[in-house]
């Protein structure tokens, strides 16, 4: 487990210390906080949406 960690350090330094791609880097940096964000506030909205969707359903069938 130590040399896995270890070897995905050593290719994250690489990568960092390369001119070239650092802004592939940087996009997918962003990208990623964005799904992150968008996941989390999806998760809390799915849930109100669907208690809102069950009192509807409740509603019409009484």
């Amino acid at each position: 487990m130590k040399d896995a960690m270890l070897k995905l350090y050593i290719k994250i330094q690489n990568l960092l210390s390369q001119d070239e791609g650092q802004d592939l880097v940087e996009y997918a940096l962003v990208v990623a906080l964005v799904a992150l964000g968008a996941t989390a506030a999806l998760g809390s909205l799915g849930s109100k949406l669907s208690s809102i969707f069950g009192s509807i359903t409740s509603a019409l069938v009484t």
